[in-house]
């Protein structure tokens, strides 16, 4: 008899559409004994509603604000039943961990409670139509900036270098192998754990659908996504950006973009050059640009 999908086939994701892929690589890595949580979200096109979902694993769909609250629980619960080797992995885009979910995350790693916590950042509230969140990138359009957010995005991994995570990671759709590398590495850890995977979303960020992975790829490599992890206090950047002006050929790439000014280009260029070289001292690394 064969083995059963982890994850249905023929989800009703849209084209293109990261999320789904950063949840069939994460069950590949983690297995079937694993139990999942989603908010209300693009992720709840995979848990569902009432008696039906599309996990092949136990998962219930939370309220937005407190996912990692639910996940504490399950974890404790475990723990008292001595069921050590279930994995229990919180699954929410940014609006459910930059923003509404931010306390309920905070307090959840303060604790201790032994999980996996994935964000897939789609940088804006895309089940809801594409509002911005704290994570949408400066200068893009969304349906609540139409002419450009004003503000730089929250730079969550800083802030959470500050908290007690046993592990914590970026990662990308366009290197699927590295994401289940760091994921296998955070279902060993006995306590909290973070990964935060950069998910381009066509609809949202407007660029054709066959080319999310690339995107995904140029991010990383024009240093506009940082790949590093911090394990035992020591942080390891994973790949050093090739050159930051490319930043341009991925602004280019994606119509959100498209209102973007001359200083507001260079004002985005700039800050990524400056969190790099911010992780490079953290890292005690020179390669200052």
């Amino acid at each position: 008899m064969p083995e059963l999908d982890l994850l249905s086939k023929g989800m009703t994701t849209c084209q293109g559409c990261p999320m789904e892929l950063i949840a069939r690589a994460a069950l590949d890595t983690l297995g079937p004994r694993t139990i999942t949580m989603t908010p209300p979200s693009c992720s709840a096109i995979l848990t569902g509603s009432g008696d039906e979902t599309g996990w092949g694993i136990p998962s219930v769909q939370t309220v937005l604000m407190s996912l990692p609250a639910f996940a504490s629980g399950v974890s404790e619960a475990l723990k008292i039943r001595g069921m050590d080797d279930v994995t229990v992995m919180g699954f929410a885009g940014d609006g459910g961990t930059f923003d509404i979910g931010l306390q309920s995350l905070s307090g959840a790693i303060e604790r201790g409670h032994k999980a996996v916590f994935i964000c897939y950042n789609n940088e804006a509230y895309m089940n809801t139509g594409n509002q911005r969140s704290s994570a949408t990138t400066l200068g893009a359009s969304t349906k609540t900036t139409p002419t450009g957010k004003k503000e730089s995005a929250k730079n969550i991994d800083f802030m959470l270098l500050h908290t007690p995570l046993v592990y914590q990671a970026t990662a990308s759709v366009g290197n699927i192998p590295d994401f289940k590398r760091k994921l296998k590495k955070a279902s060993t850890k006995d306590g909290p754990c973070f990964i935060h995977v950069l998910a381009p979303c066509p609809s949202g960020w407007k660029f054709p659908t066959d080319q999310t992975i690339e995107v995904a790829k140029l991010a990383v490599k024009s240093g506009a996504w940082l790949q590093f992890e911090r394990e035992d206090g020591k942080i390891t950047i994973n790949q050093k950006p090739a050159d930051f002006e490319l930043i341009n050929e991925y602004l280019d790439g994606q119509k959100r973009f498209g209102r973007v000014t001359p200083e507001i280009r260079q004002r985005i260029i700039a800050e990524a050059k400056g969190r790099y070289e911010t992780l490079c001292r953290l890292a005690e690394l020179d390669c200052l640009v």
